[in-house]
């Protein structure tokens, strides 16, 4: 797969674009729990801050992505990015922590124009053979930096303080727009006339993913799935100062052993995606997150805690794996983006509302309460996947015939 021009350097882009990405949201949750004595308000804020744009933003960034040329679209949305991080830093030196939430939005805003052309590029010009086997070897990357990341990003931040932080993540984003640019020219027919009509291609696309089963059953997966993940999104944090009665510092651990784990798991899940169908590695990852965070709830002792974060982390890249390529196999390639752009605000939106709700649930009832209903939401979306086994054994049984 390495062999792939388009592969490797968009791998190349996503190391310096992942561990930019770190640096800054370490480098900030740590910096505003310092101003607001870990406020879990504010921490649930930084998360929304992150993540809103995404449901906002997500289906338009598909439908110009469709539209216009995907190497293009990617260097422009990773300069803007740079470009925002070095203004923010202006207001940083000024006084204004609250300028952190802005570059966090904008930088968010611009993943979903970026996001979908790098599916697209796949698309493209990866065999379709190959496509479950690049989709985990992207979500090793993601593990990769889950390892590294928080490590990376607290060293900076409290070596060097917030504006470091900055500055190094505007330079590793330039890095990732320089790298893409070495992409080939895009060709002239992967931009859709800039004479079309955007609301029709939008609509076009919705049209495209309510008449497709397999899309359809996934949306209502990602309901279920994004809302359970909001629930905890902001709470490993509490979870780390309450249940296991460390200092916030030590979070950074919880995330190395998952994130180690994540980078073994989709190693394993490299070498096994052509034996098993998408949909059984993502009901695997749904089925195993349940358990796994009801157990990390309840767990006071450091290493129960760290073993399940562990067996989550490892499991976890069947979940991502699973859900891409059954977006690309399903998905005609002038689609993807507006696909992509559909189904994701769906994620994103209960994700959102989740991490608002999150630290009001805490607030009321437990940490563990807060788990367990993302526990039991886990569960939900598995079992709505339950239409494409009864699709896959169908299948199987007409070619059998």
């Amino acid at each position: 797969m390495l062999n792939n021009l388009y592969v490797r350097t968009i791998i190349m882009s996503r190391v310096l674009l992942h561990l930019g990405i770190w640096v800054r949201n370490f480098a900030i949750l740590l910096y505003v729990t310092d101003l607001t004595d870990n406020n879990p308000m504010y921490v649930s804020l930084i998360s929304v801050a992150e993540y809103a744009p995404i449901f906002l933003f997500a289906f338009i960034g598909g439908t110009f992505a469709d539209r216009w040329r995907p190497k293009r679209t990617m260097v422009r949305a990773d300069v803007l990015s740079a470009v925002s991080v070095f203004l923010v830093l202006i207001a940083i030196h000024n006084g204004s922590w609250q300028a952190l939430l802005i570059v966090t939005f904008f930088s968010a805003i611009m993943s979903q124009f970026s996001q979908p052309s790098a599916m697209k590029l796949f698309k493209q010009h990866v065999p379709e053979d190959q496509l479950q086997s690049v989709m985990a070897m992207f979500q090793s990357l993601v593990a990769f930096f889950m390892v590294i990341g928080p490590i990376a990003g607290a060293y900076v931040y409290q070596t060097f303080g917030i504006e470091a932080s900055l500055i190094v993540t505007g330079v590793l984003f330039l890095g990732s727009a320089l790298t893409l640019s070495f992409l080939p020219r895009d060709q002239h027919n992967q931009s859709r006339s800039e004479q079309r009509n955007l609301l029709q291609e939008a609509m076009e696309g919705l049209r495209y993913v309510w008449n497709n089963r397999t899309l359809r059953t996934l949306g209502m997966t990602f309901a279920a799935a994004g809302l359970a993940v909001g629930l905890i999104q902001p709470m490993m944090l509490f979870v780390t100062i309450e249940n296991l009665g460390q200092d916030k510092s030590f979070l950074q651990w919880l995330l190395t052993a998952s994130g180690t784990a994540m980078l073994v798991g989709g190693a394993v899940a490299m070498v096994l995606a052509k034996k098993i169908s998408p949909q059984s590695l993502l009901a695997l990852g749904l089925i195993v997150s349940a358990l796994g965070n009801l157990g990390i709830g309840w767990s006071t002792s450091i290493f129960f805690t760290l073993l399940l974060q562990v067996i989550n982390g490892f499991f976890n890249p069947t979940i991502h794996i699973g859900i891409n390529t059954l977006i690309l196999t399903n998905t005609e390639g002038p689609y993807i983006g507006r696909v992509s752009g559909a189904l994701t605000p769906i994620f994103m939106g209960m994700m959102v509302i989740g991490m608002s709700l999150g630290g009001l649930l805490k607030n009321q009832y437990s940490l563990f309460a807060v788990f367990s209903t993302s526990a039991l939401l886990f569960l939900v979306g598995t079992i709505m996947l339950i239409p494409l086994f009864k699709k896959s054994m169908n299948a199987t049984r007409s070619l059998e015939r």
